[in-house]
């Protein structure tokens, strides 16, 4: 199984304990896309991420697409806005393996006051593992809460 990191790939120093534990995730920048660039979020597939017919386990695929959906629309502005899932649509093309580069592909479809949408390709060499679309709700940014004395 190779455990190659393509060019221009480095690796991905954001996400919580659940994310983290499925990594190590990688991104680069997809300079085609804007004036900024735009992230596409990638991770080689290993045993552990498979089911039980030892391809990569649908959950899996899944928490790609949301979570490159979800970092690509929080960070298309400035400063990163926040965000959670309101809805979130998945498709399965076709399967991914133990060795797969798979890259997560993001169109930001609308950016509006309250919900943003958007679209996701999973991809691996020339396949399409999966699609996917999600609603996402624009949110205040969080303030500290104030901590009690003592």
């Amino acid at each position: 199984m190779s455990t190659d990191i393509p060019d221009g790939f480095k690796p991905l120093k954001r996400g919580g304990g659940y994310l983290t534990s499925l990594g190590p995730w990688y991104y680069r920048i997809d300079e085609a896309k804007g004036e900024n660039g735009q992230i596409v979020l990638a991770i080689r597939v290993e045993d552990r991420h498979t089911n039980i017919r030892h391809i990569a386990h649908g959950g899996f695929l899944v928490t790609m697409v949301d979570t490159a959906l979800g970092i690509v629309v929080s960070s298309s502005r400035e400063p990163p806005q926040p965000i959670v899932t309101v809805s979130l649509t998945t498709n399965f093309i076709t399967a991914a393996e133990p060795g797969d580069w798979i890259e997560a592909h993001v169109d930001i479809d609308r950016m509006g006051g309250r919900l943003a949408y958007a679209s996701c390709t999973l991809r691996t060499n020339d396949r399409t593992i999966m699609t996917g679309t999600g609603v996402f709700a624009l949110m205040k940014p969080a303030t500290p809460r104030e901590q009690p004395d003592g």
